[in-house]
């Protein structure tokens, strides 16, 4: 039986407990091949870790996770980006989807949705 490879997933959240909490809830169906808490470091780190996957928050300095959203689909295209937020607001997710999100997940409701989200962007089922 042929087993499909886990996503290689880039975390980016500027909330160190929220890292934690992400690599721990994905790593059972991802590997997690770095965490970062500014949108400097996830640039950097893309080119360096070429992950299948990024999940980035909405609200991210210095910039937002909109703008990091169009570099990752402009840079590195075949990257999925799964934008995650608190925000409830239709027309923001609606706006990341335009940018080239694969996804908008709620923070609140990561713990079902963000995995199940990533594995469909990717195909997997």
């Amino acid at each position: 039986m042929m087993t499909t490879p886990r996503p290689r997933v880039l975390v980016a959240d500027d909330y160190p407990d929220l890292l934690v909490a992400f690599q721990r809830l994905l790593e059972p169906s991802c590997e997690v091949v770095g965490c970062v808490a500014d949108g400097d470091a996830l640039v950097e780190s893309l080119a360096r870790l070429r992950p299948d996957v990024v999940v980035v928050d909405l609200f991210i300095p210095p910039g937002s996770g909109l703008e990091l959203c169009r570099h990752i689909k402009r840079t590195a295209p075949e990257t999925v980006v799964i934008i995650v937020s608190a925000s409830t607001d239709p027309s923001i997710a609606r706006e990341a989807l335009h940018k080239g999100a694969s996804a908008f997940v709620n923070k609140t409701a990561a713990v079902d949705d963000l995995v199940p989200a990533i594995l469909r962007a990717m195909s997997i089922t």
